[in-house]
């Protein structure tokens, strides 16, 4: 028995050196760390005054011209033009803006309403030979400060009206360049069900040519991310999302400004998609444990009672 029990002890020492001490080495020369920020976007300024919703949509469907590339359902007022078009215009579908004020952080919004590419994070790639498909707010007359207080109050009050789902979330967030094939999901936005062969046809055609525009303007396609759940760890996620070019220097992809709780809204319809076994799955784990517990002692009941005459 005490033989046993220095062999095991052996094991389990060498064991413990390899994940504690080979492995996060290892793990540290081919990646480096990236703090986690909680999502707080520190380089970004607060918002200096209190804004007005009521003289933020004026803003919003007049000089900032916010509604003539963008939507707002939840206020009525639909896209200017469909999907594919938008993609064909700007080389992404610009956002519905019924949800950005529950899910993008404020800082972050009013960052971008004044200047996209550096709240983006994409100033590397967007120059004055190449300007950024959004263009910055310079200001209608007055404070130009109060007067993006006052846009950032109304996509609030706007957002406010209705609980964002999850998938409503992602779509905001990442479906405009993602597709998501688990989920019949497209640059276009979800594929809808056909009568006829023919129109199936036509609409992968759509596809096709969105997906040609998007790759013009990130530089490659964005990976399906169907299965991006399982594939990468959570550290990772959060701090990609977070800051792309934390993860990946000279990323096409923009800082999405996700608040954390929209970040969680986004991860759940990602497990919806991607693991939907997760929640069944969690809840065998106990019962697995103990098989293995209940094992082990008949285990070593009967290994004490065929064995016993030899020790």
């Amino acid at each position: 028995m005490n033989k046993e029990f220095k062999i095991l002890a052996v094991v389990v020492f060498f064991t413990l050196i390899t994940y504690w001490g080979v492995e996060p080495f290892a793990h540290s020369q081919m990646h480096k760390h990236v703090e986690f920020e909680g999502f707080a976007y520190k380089d970004l300024p607060a918002l200096k005054a209190k804004g007005d919703p009521a003289k933020g949509k004026e803003l919003v469907t007049g000089a900032g011209a916010c509604t003539g590339c963008h939507g707002i359902k939840a206020d009525g007022m639909p896209a200017p033009m469909d999907a594919a078009t938008a993609v064909a215009s700007y080389g992404v579908n610009p956002p519905d803006l019924s949800h950005v004020g529950a899910l993008l952080d404020e800082k972050f919004l009013a960052s971008l309403i004044k200047n996209p590419a550096h709240a983006l994070k994409v100033e590397h790639k967007f120059n004055d030979k190449r300007p950024y498909p959004m263009t910055s707010f310079f200001g209608a007359g007055g404070d130009i400060d109060q007067e993006v207080a006052d846009m950032v109050a109304y996509l609030k009050q706007v957002a406010s009206k209705e609980e964002v789902t999850p998938k409503e979330a992602y779509e905001m967030a990442c479906g405009r360049c993602h597709a998501m094939r688990y989920d019949k999901w497209t640059q276009l936005g979800e594929t809808p069900k056909f009568k006829y062969e023919k129109d199936e046809v036509a609409y992968k055609a759509k596809v096709l040519d969105a997906q040609d525009h998007v790759r013009a303007y990130m530089g490659k396609l964005p990976p399906d991310l169907s299965i991006i759940i399982r594939a990468r760890s959570e550290h990772f996620l959060k701090t990609f999302v977070e800051n792309p070019q934390s993860q990946l220097p000279g990323t096409a992809m923009p800082r999405v400004g996700l608040t954390a709780e929209g970040y969680e809204k986004v991860v759940k319809h990602l497990e919806e998609v991607g693991d939907p076994s997760k929640p069944a799955r969690d809840s065998l784990g106990w019962k697995v444990i103990l098989y293995f517990v209940i094992f082990s002692i008949l285990a070593y009941l009967w290994k004490q009672k065929i064995w016993s005459k030899l020790h």
